[in-house]
């Protein structure tokens, strides 16, 4: 079972009489510094080939595709997710389930080389990290679930887009700006939930460790600053500038992913997951749970079987 994905708010399709093909029918809204492209596909179809001259953020609005990306295999694309392509990077697309009364959409925004750059100094300068690291998008992690936070940003974005008001360009460009750290944070976050590894290249390593090792010893937050030898106000900003989230918060997502696999055992008891993930309050849990993953822990167990 996936992480919990935030859904976009799909905009209204393309009235029939005004389709231009019932294979990926694209409508542009362009802007100073980047581009927004929604294509519809209301048919089966196999390996459609599609490129842009500069770096595209795509997320599924609607639908299934099936990916085909760096020569690897297809995978299955989903409303909920969002795949990063570079500048002239080639992609091939399956339509097997699109049709008339099943139509897919997605979303390609298209940013300008130089917005990239921009806003990437812009962290370094202001917020640099330390041990010489530097902020950087990584185009190799090219696939992820949407958070709320990016997922809200995108949203915002498309409305930006899609507006015909005198200063959209504006909006739109500080948007952008906030897309593209949205989307920094969300690959850091990634590479700390899908990883075991305590030697992972980031300062923070340390603390997310102890975390994991720790989650039923009721962690604080001046117990995860001591163990950084930070003060809690500096700590806590270095973690939220880093992952998006606060120390406290990630501890929560951190005890819910344990949950998530101890509920694979069905030998055990709901209340007994609750204590071994770290939770004091069997109500508070199944709240805490339902917050982040949809469902309660008791309805997330029957989806497994």
């Amino acid at each position: 079972m996936p992480f919990r994905k935030s859904l976009l708010e799909a905009p209204s399709l393309t009235h029939e009489k005004s389709l231009k093909t019932l294979v990926e029918n694209r409508t542009v809204y362009s802007l100073e510094h980047c581009e927004l492209n929604l294509f519809e596909t209301y048919e089966a179809s196999q390996l459609v080939p599609l490129k842009f001259n500069d770096l595209v953020v795509t997320s599924m609005l609607r639908g299934k595709k099936v990916m085909h990306l760096f020569d690897e295999p297809g995978f299955d694309y989903l409303p909920g997710e969002t795949v990063i392509i570079p500048s002239n990077v080639e992609m091939k697309i399956d339509f097997p389930e699109a049709r008339t009364d099943n139509p897919t959409q997605c979303l390609a925004l298209a940013i300008d080389h130089e917005k990239i750059g921009q806003t990437i100094d812009f962290l370094n300068e202001r917020y640099p990290k330390e041990h010489g690291q530097n902020w950087q998008l990584n185009h190799h992690d090219y696939f992820f679930y949407n958070n709320i936070d990016l997922a809200t940003t995108m949203n915002k974005l498309i409305k930006e887009c899609m507006s015909d008001t005198i200063t959209k360009d504006a909006l739109a460009d500080l948007t952008l700006q906030e897309l593209l750290i949205r989307i920094i944070q969300t690959q850091s976050l990634k590479a700390i939930e899908t990883s075991d590894n305590p030697e992972l290249n980031l300062p923070i390593a340390q603390v997310v460790e102890y975390i994991r090792k720790n989650l039923t010893s009721g962690i604080n937050l001046k117990m995860l600053s001591d163990k950084a030898c930070m003060s809690t106000t500096s700590f806590y900003r270095f973690f939220k500038r880093e992952l998006g989230m606060s120390p406290i918060e990630f501890v929560l997502s951190e005890k819910i992913r344990h949950a998530k696999q101890l509920l694979k055992d069905s030998s055990l008891q709901i209340n007994e997951v609750c204590y071994m993930s770290g939770f004091e309050d069997s109500n508070y849990f199944t709240r805490i749970f339902k917050k982040y993953e949809g469902i309660t822990p008791k309805q997330y167990r029957l989806l497994l079987n």
